[in-house]
């Protein structure tokens, strides 16, 4: 099942079990190697969240996301597996 979804061209998101909110790479200047169940994405992807998880540093390899431990949340030092990809209204209205 797909885990990463495509938004437009050049535009795709994952949904990020660690922070709990839509992750989201653009190529350029992220690369992708296009592969839906199993994403690999380069550089890091570094987000700056919400008040309750405010800093999510990841890298994402084979459908898998090695969270950094400069994070904010629960996960960080750990690595993961991408959730698969449910809708984006579901993701919306968590």
């Amino acid at each position: 099942m797909a885990k990463v979804h495509k938004v437009k061209d050049d535009y795709w998101v994952f949904d990020c079990p660690g922070c709990g909110s839509l992750h989201s790479i653009q190529t350029p200047p992220w690369t992708f190697n296009g592969d839906l169940e199993n994403p690999t994405v380069s550089p890091s992807i570094l987000v700056f969240g919400s008040k309750s998880h405010p800093r999510c540093h990841s890298f994402v390899k084979d459908g898998m996301i090695q969270f950094l431990d400069d994070c904010s949340h629960e996960l960080k030092g750990q690595t993961v597996e991408i959730p698969d990809w449910t809708s984006m209204k579901e993701v919306l209205n968590r």
